[in-house]
């Protein structure tokens, strides 16, 4: 079977019955599109080399994960994820005023920026400067995409299932 991808969405292979499908615990090779419903392209590999990844690993929004759930090898299909399946929904406790002083007096602060904050226990977190009034800066630090419908187009290339020792089943 050809890795590539065809042109069309809601393709599954004619003999698919026989082939085995996604499920917690596959490793999946697949290629995809990420773009928003006016046609803004937000991630794509299709013309890359495809991802891999094990259902259920963490590594994709279960959101995702769970559209891929009884797919087979050679599946094309589209889904519409609403935000709160992909990236959350907008929560205004995420959008803060704070002052000049916290940030270093050297940065030009602009509409757009996105700085980085040292969180206790988490990390750096993003946030996108949203205005810059004297000396309050407003700061959003909700995910760029949150609140947005994601169509998520996906061709899965090969599905292997895995046995509960974690080896491959043919």
């Amino acid at each position: 079977m050809s890795g590539q991808a065809d042109d069309q969405c809601g393709r599954e292979p004619a003999d698919c019955a026989a082939l085995p499908r996604v499920g917690q615990g596959s490793r999946v090779t697949l290629h995809f599109s990420l773009t928003l419903p006016d046609g803004a392209v937000i991630d794509s590999n299709f013309d890359t080399r495809p991802a891999v990844f094990t259902v259920g690993d963490g590594n994709l929004l279960p959101g995702f994960e769970a559209v891929l759930l009884g797919l087979a090898a050679g599946a094309r299909q589209c889904f519409e994820i609403p935000p709160e399946l992909a990236f959350g929904l907008v929560n205004a406790g995420n959008r803060h005023v704070l002052s000049r002083s916290q940030f270093s007096p050297d940065l030009e602060l602009e509409e757009g920026l996105v700085v980085s904050f040292s969180m206790a226990g988490n990390g750096e977190t993003p946030g996108v400067v949203t205005s810059v009034e004297g000396d309050r800066v407003r700061v959003d630090f909700n995910h760029p995409l949150a609140g947005k419908t994601i169509i998520f187009e996906v061709y899965v290339q090969e599905v292997q299932a895995i046995s509960h020792t974690g080896a491959e089943q043919a």
